[in-house]
């Protein structure tokens, strides 16, 4: 062996050549794939799992990206942050489009395996729960209303009522930026000087866009959402006990962040 050789690194090699990982191990496809456990043989049972199963995939995606948008926040790095909330709004877009695919399903075909599914309910969806809280909802109620918490759900969700909440890191920034932020009435006002001097608070103001663009899209989905399930239910209570559509529609009035919303009538 001679010196070159002696001090050149190994080569690298991919895929099939190196037989060291390949998509299917690195994705862990064989898993994931066997994931789709069916409980009766209508056809359109498997689509209703991918769809559900798909979203809890996304939720798990806008966690970790909120959880990192918040902490940039908190360390006053702005442009980290509204980066970050760009790929939450296109990520939530795409949740309000699969809407559209679960549509495809007709309520004959979803009345086939619908009573299977009692008493399991997207109400129950524990991520769902963590975004809500992370984003300013936060509602220890629900603690009391998931009867079927394991001790790692109920730990997560105890977790999420007692950290900061997006706002919350949201205020840190107009602190630091030398704007007021104590009361309602003050956090108001800063965000009109924010928005009437954007040459020396732009990065607050696109952050503020930021945040309102996370609560107009978690607004549009419940929307979406709420037609769908009157599309395929219409007044019929939940599968988890729930009423279904009435309580959707009770949710489309809600806002994260009412004051970005209430600025708009000050500008």
């Amino acid at each position: 062996m001679t010196p070159d050789q002696e001090i050149s690194p190994p080569s690298a090699h991919f895929g099939e050549d190196g037989a060291r990982l390949s998509y299917g191990t690195y994705l862990r496809l064989a898993q994931l794939l066997d994931q789709q456990r069916l409980e009766t043989d209508a056809h359109d049972e498997l689509l209703f799992i991918t769809i559900h199963q798909v979203y809890e995939l996304w939720f798990k995606q806008l966690l970790h990206e909120l959880e990192s948008a918040r902490q940039a926040m908190f360390d006053d790095r702005l442009w980290w942050a509204r980066h970050l909330l760009t790929r939450v709004h296109e990520i939530e877009r795409i949740l309000i489009e699969q809407v559209g695919v679960l549509e495809t399903m007709t309520p004959q075909d979803f009345l086939q395996f619908r009573a299977r599914l009692a008493p399991a309910s997207g109400f129950q969806s524990v991520q769902f729960r963590e975004l809500e809280f992370i984003s300013g909802a936060k509602d220890a109620a629900f603690l009391r209303r998931f009867r079927s918490l394991t001790e790692d759900e109920a730990a997560r969700l105890r977790r999420r009522l007692e950290e900061p909440t997006l706002w919350d890191a949201f205020l840190c920034v107009l602190r630091a930026h030398d704007l007021a932020a104590g009361s309602d009435d003050e956090i108001s006002a800063s965000l009109r000087n924010a928005a009437h001097d954007r040459g020396g608070f732009g990065d607050v103001w696109e952050l503020a866009e930021g945040l309102m663009t996370h609560d107009e899209l978690a607004a549009g989905w419940r929307a979406r959402h709420v037609t769908m399930v009157e599309r395929m239910i219409g007044t019929k209570t939940g599968t988890g006990g729930s009423s279904g559509a009435s309580y959707l529609r009770s949710r489309l009035d809600f806002r994260y962040y009412p004051l970005l919303w209430e600025l708009r009538s000050w500008l």
